[in-house]
């Protein structure tokens, strides 16, 4: 019976190395300032309305001073999606 023939393989050449592009990452020193006050500004307006029953920090909002001081922190997290 005759041999089969053996096929040669092409050796293993790597594809070229693709050059690394800079990421730009642009400082923005502004928004951790903004967001740690937006959390703290929204956290005292709670704070406040709570320790006085209500007639702090604006008696004429009622309960819709906790909305407020939520919406500060919500302003917060926002502000935080900035952060690079």
């Amino acid at each position: 019976m005759p041999k089969s023939r053996i096929r040669k393989k092409a050796d293993y050449t790597p594809p070229a190395a693709k050059q690394a592009t800079a990421i730009k990452l642009t400082s923005r020193a502004w928004v951790a300032p903004v967001m740690l006050a937006m959390f703290l500004i929204g956290l005292a307006w709670i704070v406040v309305f709570y320790v006085t029953d209500g007639s702090l920090p604006i008696d004429a909002l009622d309960n819709w001073n906790i909305v407020v001081g939520f919406g500060f922190i919500a302003a917060g997290f926002g502000v935080s999606t900035q952060w690079k």
